[in-house]
């Protein structure tokens, strides 16, 4: 969500400042600002809106100096407006926060009884009253924000700037990410290292509950009792971390365009001829007696999907769990129990909260995650990286279809453990795999065809999608794209549920999409299409060649794709779903690759 960079640097860092605020916007934002310490004065510009806006101020009125912080908001406590955007500033103090401060009303109150009163609606600006008020009372600069620290509840990542204190940030985070980079004679901290990737590739992972203490030439980090500890600084590859639109006009473009190539990279990272090859620290699925998994948005729907396959393949009993009901609910966790997180930033706060649950209660803790070092990677027993690169669009696309391939993957390696498949079955089943990546080209070279039904689609106000077994979470999934990106309103039902109440909503305005290979399920999902198109409903197809010349010629639109292995129909599904939105946002004139209210990576509960 949020986005926080600071430097301590040899030259001018307002503009590395916006730079680096420019690689966070995928991370979802409506205000930015920085702010810089020079000369020993402490000052700030802020903007509302995309950050050509602070630029633009920044032109009109520069900020100088070798010291600054900055953050990009998506507002939770107060409008997004310039009163309410970071970096927040009282007197000396100046911070920039991702996260959510749950105490900071009482102390407010505390601080309202000194006559410290606050001047926004934010909950940020609490953290620097605070600091301030411990400041005044004769404390250090570093003091005074570990004193602060101490005092907040909630989720943070947090980096202080003081003034007259050029060669000084402190940082610190509680369960939401922070990385600290080094340079030559600099120093730098971002909310993860793609902010920092141009600056430096050595970087440096803050744990839960560290502060950092960071001048030009050190680094010091403390733990969250207080003890002086040292974090391993790790190398990152440039290449993962380079973010551009290599010419498309979106990066959800650019992303849906990857998913061959992406695909393919990520079966040879797992491959190895007839074998699958997983660290040796995952758990023997032939023990294992039930599997939890948990995620949130379009992670939960490649769970659902996942569910069918550990069912059906291993004939292992799973249950799926939205994260942020899932430690609500309190669920016993029995042994016997595998717990599986899937995350595609890692950082995802439900997720995390519920993976922290299951320590300790479940045998085994594994996640499936697109950052290696993240913070659901590092509290997992083991995790599987899905090989997505970085993905920038704020609706997932190539990290969903990785997202299912890896899942497949641990679906067929459970079925081989549990003896439900032999290995020229799964021989035959890597052989099929190996082949998708060109059945993924075959698909989007078909996609004027997605693009037509887009536009029409794009005219309703409601949408259904329809499709069952392996069908219904890719429906879901479906639904949730058009929803999330063109702000069509969309819903998603298994089919046989039609007539159990959605059927009451279809008439000639509303399409229906109908996902239905030509499998064991096809003639009943048919038949459901059947009782739309007899009520007046467009219904748009998409499909194989059998399936289409089954289905007849009476539909509204039909969308076919090359035929695929059953088992393997939600992977190459997923492109039309993506396609149908991204074309419908299109011709709605939305934003893409930042949809209003939408964060790439969600760091609050």
């Amino acid at each position: 969500m949020c986005g926080i960079v600071g430097v301590l640097g040899k030259h001018e860092v307002s503009p590395l400042l916006v730079e680096a605020l420019k690689r966070l916007e995928y991370r979802g934002y409506d205000s930015a600002g920085i702010a810089t310490v020079s000369e020993g004065k402490l000052d700030r510009r802020r903007a509302v809106g995309k950050l050509v806006n602070l630029s633009d101020l920044l032109v009109h009125d520069p900020l100088p100096g070798k010291s600054g912080i900055g953050h990009t908001r998506w507002a939770t406590h107060g409008a997004p407006n310039t009163v309410n955007a970071h970096p927040h500033q009282s007197g000396p103090v100046a911070v920039v926060h991702n996260g959510i401060i749950e105490n900071f009303k009482d102390l407010r109150a505390e601080l309202a009884r000194h006559q410290i009163l606050p001047q926004t609606d934010t909950d940020t600006e609490t953290i620097a009253l605070l600091t301030h008020h411990y400041l005044t009372q004769g404390m250090s600069h570093v003091d005074a924000a570990r004193a602060c620290l101490a005092r907040l509840e909630g989720a943070f990542a947090l980096a202080f700037l003081f003034d007259g204190q050029d060669d000084l940030i402190v940082a610190a985070r509680k369960g939401s990410p922070l990385a600290v980079g080094h340079g030559d004679g600099e120093m730098y901290v971002g909310s993860d290292a793609i902010a920092l990737a141009p600056l430096t590739n050595v970087i440096t992972y803050l744990e839960e509950g560290d502060c950092a203490v960071l001048t030009r030439e050190t680094l010091d980090i403390f733990d969250e009792s207080g003890a002086r500890v040292t974090r391993a600084p790790r190398q990152i590859s440039m290449d993962a971390a380079r973010v551009d639109k290599a010419g498309y006009k979106h990066f959800m473009a650019k992303e849906i365009a990857e998913q061959p190539t992406v695909l393919a990279d990520a079966l040879r990272g797992y491959l190895d001829g007839n074998s699958i090859v997983f660290p040796h620290a995952l758990p023997d699925f032939s023990k294992v007696e039930r599997l939890t998994m948990v995620a949130c948005g379009t992670a939960f729907y490649a769970c659902l999907t996942a569910k069918y396959w550990f069912e059906q393949l291993a004939r292992l009993p799973v249950e799926v769990d939205i994260a942020s009901e899932f430690r609500y609910r309190e669920p016993p966790v029995t042994p016997g129990t595998t717990a599986l997180f899937v995350s595609q930033s890692g950082e995802t706060a439900d997720t995390l909260a519920a993976l922290r649950y299951c320590k300790g209660k479940a045998d085994h803790i594994l996640s499936v995650v697109n950052v290696d070092e993240s913070s659901i990677a590092r509290d997992s027993d083991v995790a599987l990286p899905i090989h997505a690169g970085v993905e920038v669009g704020v609706a997932s696309t190539k990290a969903f279809t990785c997202q299912l391939n890896t899942l497949l993957l641990l679906a067929l390696h459970a079925a081989v453990q549990r003896t439900t498949m032999t290995p020229e079955a799964l021989a035959d089943k890597l052989e099929k795999l190996r082949a998708l990546p060109g059945l993924f080209n075959a698909t989007l070279e078909r996609g004027h065809v997605m693009e037509d039904a887009a536009r029409k689609i794009a005219e309703a106000r409601d949408v259904l999608f329809l499709g069952r077994g392996l069908m219904f979470p890719l429906a879901l999934e479906g639904a949730l794209k058009l929803k999330e990106i063109s702000y069509i309103h969309a819903e998603a039902y298994a089919s046989g549920e039609l007539k159990h109440g959605p059927i009451a909503l279809i008439d000639k305005t509303v399409p229906v999409i109908v996902m239905a290979p030509r499998d064991a399920l096809f003639e009943k999902t048919v038949s459901n299409m059947q009782e739309v198109m007899a009520r007046g409903g467009k219904v748009c197809l998409v499909t194989d060649a059998a399936g289409a010349e089954a289905a007849g010629s009476d539909v509204w639109r039909t969308i076919i794709l090359p035929e695929v292995d059953p088992v393997l129909t939600p992977l190459l599904y997923a492109l039309p779903a993506q396609l149908i939105a991204y074309h419908a946002a299109i011709a709605k004139g939305t934003d893409v690759d930042q949809p209003r209210n939408l964060a790439k990576s969600v760091t609050v509960e």
